[in-house]
């Protein structure tokens, strides 16, 4: 299994990795932009903004569901090559428009293209990776979240000073459409399709997926999975969630950039450090998870630790800038670092025809979480001219979500559900 293993590792995590960076670049990058020139060029107010960056959100809420449906019982191959083609060409057009009413038709169609994406590589990695595995498996895939978001603020930085904000979108969009034709030259399925394993490993590997299976009671369809208490209250904790996390993403670079003296490539570097923290935060916490076989213990405290630094730079005000960027940059790095441990919890509690769809559902409603978190994030700090009531926001949002996964999670609420329905091994 060690070489297997081996394989598995060098040969896919590569490819998801920078398939799931791609789909984040042309997401988040609006925020930089807005920051750039475009919300000044295209004569948009922060309520605008706000609402052109939150619109995503709600065109990526829908087809979640969908998605992981199709990547499951189709070919999530197949739905990744395409929506890649689709969001590279929806992000570059970003660069081409001077029509405010084309930008908000674009940034809810990206959210619909690249809806499929999170799920569908969810469905994708559960058919590679064992239980032991799944936690880093899952977080190399979201670890393109804030890597990208590392390096994409320091290029950003200087395309926006060197050539502005329409270029920046050009030449962040084009890749997208150059990967699909290598993704779909380097992946799979299923490991019964890959030339590059051997008969032995095949059989080995579909036999440890299998026997995880047999561990579970069937769950006949979607409308089952979704009454379980467990994936109800995980929903609600990634909506909070998400709205600490995006309100974050999407207005960092204009709460740096409202600091005295500050460029855009002075913005650049200091908002890619948060990122920086949440890649070694992430790393290290899916190694734990994985190791000790255990996933509460590694997402609530990160959360809870977000929401104290949020509320700690709300306290500390616009009085010291420094010590203020410091508490922002520990609660990003903690809002990141469950996101392995996070969503390993399901495929380990549902059986595979219905694990799909509860990890799309789960993150659907992390999409109105984002949505809602981008909006009223932006909202607050245009209501108050100041960012102190949205630091509370999110403080908030983020407590909640700490407490609703230690609800979720608890002992009794698992052995509830698996007298009841399905059963649940240790989380």
């Amino acid at each position: 299994m060690n070489a297997l293993s081996k394989k598995r590792w060098i040969r896919l995590i590569p490819v998801v990795f920078i398939t799931y960076s791609l789909a984040y670049l042309d997401r988040a990058n609006y925020s930089f932009g807005a920051a750039g020139g475009l919300a000044h060029d295209l004569n948009i107010t922060a309520a605008t903004s706000s609402l052109l960056g939150a619109l995503f959100f709600l065109g990526y809420f829908f087809f979640q569901i969908p998605g992981a449906h199709y990547a499951e019982n189709q070919s999530a191959k197949k739905l990744i090559f395409w929506s890649l083609i689709l969001w590279g060409i929806l992000a570059t057009a970003t660069g081409l428009i001077s029509n405010v009413k084309l930008l908000f038709v674009i940034r809810f169609s990206l959210g619909v293209v690249e809806s499929a994406v999170m799920p569908a590589m969810l469905v994708f990695l559960s058919h590679w990776f064992t239980k032991a595995e799944r936690s880093r498996a899952n977080t190399f895939l979201i670890l393109g979240n804030p890597a990208t978001v590392l390096w994409m603020s320091i290029i950003s930085g200087y395309i926006l000073e060197s050539l502005g904000w329409r270029w920046m979108f050009i030449l962040e969009g084009l890749p997208a459409v150059i990967w699909a034709f290598l993704w779909w030259k380097l992946v799979n399925d299923h490991p019964k399709d890959a030339k590059w394993m051997t008969d032995e490993e095949k059989t080995a590997l579909n036999q440890a997926l299998l026997a995880e299976q047999q561990g579970l009671k069937p769950v006949k369809n979607y409308k089952e999975a979704f009454k379980s208490k467990t994936v109800i209250l995980l929903s609600l904790q990634y909506l909070l969630w998400s709205i600490g996390l995006y309100g974050f993403v999407m207005w960092l670079p204009s709460i740096i950039n409202s600091a005295p003296n500050a460029s855009l490539v002075t913005t650049g570097w200091l908002a890619s450090i948060p990122y920086l923290l949440a890649c070694i935060l992430m790393l290290t916490v899916s190694f734990l998870s994985d190791k000790l076989q255990n996933r509460k213990l590694f997402v609530y405290p990160f959360l809870l630790i977000g929401a104290v630094c949020f509320y700690g730079s709300y306290l500390i005000g616009t009085t010291n800038f420094w010590l203020s960027f410091i508490l922002l940059t520990i609660a990003g790095g903690c809002m990141y670092a469950p996101y392995g441990p996070f969503f390993a919890i399901i495929p380990e509690i549902l059986p595979r025809n219905v694990s799909g769809g509860a990890m799309a559902l789960i993150n659907s409603m992390g999409a109105l979480g984002s949505f809602a978190g981008a909006y009223i994030v932006g909202y607050l700090n245009d209501a108050t001219g100041g960012y102190g009531a949205s630091y509370n926001f999110m403080a908030i949002s983020l407590l909640a979500s700490a407490v609703l996964t230690v609800i979720a999670t608890n002992k009794k609420k698992t052995k509830d559900i698996k007298d009841k329905t399905i059963p649940i091994q240790e989380l």
